[in-house]
């Protein structure tokens, strides 16, 4: 077993070496075969591992990393129910978007080169997940960030792309660095980076105090970047230079759930800082509403996805906030079926498109791209939360135990899942619906994707579809498979969290259920009536609004208030000190060395009588030394 769960984070690995080195000499059919192939066999390792998981964790141990004096990191992996489901998700959700790549990347001059990047992702976001430690937790984090870095930048030779590369990778640095403080005071309040050390520690300290609000605040700083969340959130918008692909495995499956999954696997610690919690809830909130309100006055197909993650992630926080960890690792994992399929789908007009991104350039492609608009048609009914899709299951949940536990609370969840609801099916019924408002030329040759890229939108289609059937609720006659199977996990935390939720009588969670239905379907026919046959329109002259459709101008402010100023700083210092100090030092160690060597070199005359006469002035200067001195 030590070997099969070994294997799975090395066979990515291994396809990224060999991708790697040999990316200019690899046929693409090699790569095409290699890259997803490597992925497919971990997940079936995944597999096996969880067919024989008996609910016990277990811990390997792998060998020691760091060991100096009264510090002992060990490199070991941590299998319970949570870490496996994260490997599910990863490998299963990782290996369709590689698939679907195949199409997608098939006319690109980096095409190894992309899945070489892809494997490395998939590998350091493996690590993350199956660490027993923190410190082995933070080599994946920050390799999911090289990996984002990599692939948002892929097309380098567009330096607006390589700008959001860049503002990913400085942004998350923001967010990593609070990862890393919270793991040096982690270390030094439990002498210790492993989980079941810290946590068996930390549940003997009391709520509230200080250094636990400390550490949990710092991690949360990470989580901030990491997951985007406000104020580290503009990174993950830009992130759409990547291809397409790139943009699925980041906001579905990999890089934006690792700040879930670190509070999540973190909740004991977590509860025993309420203060914190309060915290995280406060910034969920306001990421949801801010963002949703965002993405509705997105043209662009992939930005109103992008905005719908974050969003999305913020529900994901609301429950983390509440202490409904199952709530938020259940919707997690229909996220990643329903946005990953969402992001796909995106992809498929674009390159029926050939490029278009623009919705409002859009409209009638019903028809021409049948399967992709089926399998959209399921993701937008599943991120709506319609029920018997996947989102309508986690979504209820997070719902449930929000309103368990504070009423204005649900009320803005209700309110961001009818804003979801209507920017959702506004996209699909501007890009869909209607009469198709591009070119003549441009319409002639639209045309459905390949199947290597269809096959993969219809099996996310599936997962989006019956998902949500792992964790039907009690009051439908449910078993909660997925609560079972992450119980003892999360059982510590439940146990001491003092902000528990309190029970919901089964008639009123009916009627919120109802209630949150209607609204969503009436958010979808006001989406309807707004869209369909109508033309999108212009800019708004209305003044919130246009403050909307200009993103609130986040980007501008801190474009104002850090980057010129950072900017002025790094000027500044290369006038004053790089180059009339250390310029001037550098460069005048190399005259001076020149012009020295210019004077000895003379020396050099190749004349054996001038060597003589040297050497025997050193001889006698030999002699005087030792006989006088």
């Amino acid at each position: 077993m030590t070997i099969l769960i070994a294997l799975v984070p090395l066979l990515p690995l291994l396809g990224f070496i060999i991708l790697g080195l040999g990316y200019r000499g690899i046929p693409k059919r090699v790569a095409a075969i290699l890259g997803p192939g490597t992925i497919l066999i971990s997940f079936i390792l995944s597999l096996i591992v969880l067919f024989n998981f008996r609910l016990s964790p277990f811990a390997f141990r792998f060998f020691d990393w760091i060991s100096l004096g009264p510090v002992s990191i060990p490199f070991e992996f941590l299998i319970d129910s949570l870490s496996i489901l994260m490997m599910l998700i990863i490998t299963g959700v990782g290996f369709v978007i590689h698939v679907y790549s195949i199409g997608y990347m098939s006319h690109d001059k980096g095409f190894n080169r992309f899945f070489a990047y892809m494997n490395l992702f998939i590998f350091f976001m493996l690590i993350l997940v199956m660490s027993a430690n923190y410190a082995v937790m933070f080599i994946g984090w920050e390799g999911v960030g090289l990996c984002s870095y990599l692939l948002i930048g892929f097309w380098f030779k567009n330096q607006q792309f390589n700008n959001a590369a860049k503002k990913a990778f400085i942004m998350n640095r923001i967010g990593d660095l609070g990862f890393l403080l919270g793991m040096f005071l982690i270390f030094t309040t439990f002498k210790s980076f492993g989980y079941q050390v810290v946590f068996e520690q930390a549940k003997t300290m009391s709520a509230g105090s200080g250094t636990m609000v400390a550490i949990t605040m710092l991690l949360f700083i990470g989580a901030v970047g990491k997951s985007a969340q406000i104020p580290l959130y503009t990174w993950l918008p830009d992130a759409m230079a990547g291809p397409t692909p790139v943009s699925a495995l980041i906001h579905a499956a990999t890089m934006v759930t690792a700040g879930v999954y670190m509070v999540a696997r973190s909740g004991v610690l977590y509860v025993l800082a309420p203060v914190t919690m309060e915290v995280m809830g406060i910034t969920a909130l306001a990421t949801m509403l801010m963002t949703a309100a965002i993405a509705i006055f997105q043209n662009d197909i992939k930005k109103v996805l992008a905005y719908s993650t974050i969003s999305q992630l913020g529900y994901m926080f609301l429950a983390l906030s509440v202490g409904a960890f199952t709530g938020a690792m259940f919707h997690l994992m229909t996220h990643a079926f329903f946005k990953a399929l969402l992001f796909l789908g995106a992809g498929s007009v674009i390159h029926a498109l050939e490029g278009e991104q623009d919705i409002r350039k859009m409209g009638g492609l019903k028809n021409a791209l049948p399967k992709t608009y089926w399998t959209f048609l399921v993701g937008t009914l599943a991120i709506a939360g319609l029920p018997p899709l996947s989102g309508f299951f986690s979504k209820d949940e997070i719902l449930g135990n929000v309103f368990g536990s504070s009423l204005p609370l649900w009320v803005v969840a209700v309110g961001v899942s009818m804003m979801t609801a209507f920017y959702m099916f506004r996209l699909l019924f501007l890009t869909f619906a209607g009469k198709n408002r591009g070119s003549d030329p441009q319409s002639l040759k639209i045309h459905e994707s390949p199947s290597v890229m269809t096959i993969p939108l219809i099996i996310l289609a599936v997962l989006a579809f019956f998902g949500g059937f792992l964790n039907i609720p009690e009051i439908m006659g449910g078993s909660g498979m997925l609560k079972e199977f992450l119980a003892p996990v999360f059982a510590d935390a439940v146990r001491l969290n003092q902000l528990q939720p309190h029970h919901v009588a089964a008639r009123l969670e009916w009627s919120n259920m109802v209630v949150v239905l209607l609204l969503v379907l009436l958010m979808a026919y006001v989406a309807y009536r707004k869209t369909v046959n109508r033309d999108p329109g212009t800019a708004s002259r209305n003044v919130l609004i246009r403050l909307i459709e200009n993103k609130f101008y986040v980007d501008e402010v801190y474009d104002y208030l850090f980057v010129r100023p950072a900017l002025r700083i790094s000027d500044a210092l290369q006038k004053f000190i790089e180059e009339r100090f250390i310029d001037r030092i550098v460069n005048g160690t190399g005259t001076l060395v020149v012009r020295f060597s210019n004077g000895i070199r003379y020396l050099q005359s190749g004349h054996v009588g001038m060597y003589l006469f040297f050497m025997i002035i050193g001889i006698l200067l030999i002699l005087f030394i030792n006989i006088f001195l």
